[in-house]
This record gives C-alpha cells, sequence and structure tokens, in this order.
C-alpha cells in the first residue's frame, strides 16, 4: 500500500486469523491507525459490505485485527484485495 519516493512499492503483510465465506478477520503487521482508518473508511462505503473496523489493541504489544463482514454474495478476501489495490492507485500517482 505504501509508495516510495521513487515509485517503488512496499509490501503489506497481512496474518488470516479467521476466515469464512462472509467474514474475515487479519492482522496486519506494521500498519497505523493512517492507513487502516483509510481502509475502513472504503470498506464501509462499499456496498457489499454489512461491516468492517480494526481494533488496536495494546499499542506496544498487539498488531491491529480488521474485521471485515460482507453481504451474501461478496467474498471478503477478494474485496479486500480490490480495495487496497484502489488504495495504492490513487496514492501512486502522487508526486513529491
Amino acid at each position: 500500500m505504501n509508495a516510495g519516493l521513487d515509485g517503488a512499492s512496499f509490501t503489506m503483510p497481512v496474518k488470516v486469523l479467521a476466515r469464512d465465506a462472509n467474514e474475515l478477520r487479519v492482522r496486519f503487521i506494521g500498519e497505523s491507525h493512517t492507513s487502516l482508518q483509510i481502509l475502513r473508511e472504503r470498506l464501509n462505503s462499499d456496498k457489499g459490505v454489512d461491516y468492517a473496523n480494526y481494533f488496536p489493541g495494546h499499542p506496544d504489544l498487539d498488531e491491529p485485527e480488521f474485521f471485515i463482514r460482507t453481504t451474501k454474495s461478496v467474498d471478503p478476501a477478494d474485496l479486500l484485495k480490490k480495495l487496497l489495490g484502489d488504495i495504492q492507485g490513487d496514492y501512486s500517482s502522487l508526486n513529491i
């Protein structure tokens, strides 16, 4: 999701904690409230999402966990990948 000053992309490590047909709980390693707030806002504005939120946990001990529940016809992992790509595209055109 993060683009470097030279235009290079960086990975966002994600650990899947739980998954079923319409729910996904993941942990984003090393991400801040800023990036997770953007993601939460985008997810909750998508018509295929029933609920999306993140839980920061203890600031020194826990990585934030993100929970997504979608409508019956939407795969939460596919939607998450799509929206992360959209966000990356939004920021890749920035010039500093």
